[in-house]
């Protein structure tokens, strides 16, 4: 059995979609925040493969990237 870690890098070499929960592990993140961002719309896009929901890392990275801050202060509103 392996890790997350290891599934996540496995699954980045072969294929673009993670699970759940090896998008979570990607992120930094528990499962369970980002099944909470789905249902609030606040998280990384995800798509539907049948019953199964998938993140491309690309949406993954796109996602981290636009939720960059200048300071602890900043909430992303402009000034």
């Amino acid at each position: 059995m392996t890790d997350h870690g290891t599934r996540a890098a496995e699954a980045r070499k072969g294929s673009p979609f993670l699970s759940t929960q090896q998008a979570a592990f990607y992120l930094g993140l528990s499962a369970r925040t980002l099944e909470k961002m789905r249902l609030t719309g606040n998280g990384p896009r995800f798509r539907k493969h049948g019953r199964y929901v998938r993140y491309h890392i690309a949406d993954l990275d796109a996602w981290s990237e636009g939720r960059g801050k200048g300071s602890t202060a900043d909430d992303g509103e402009p000034s």
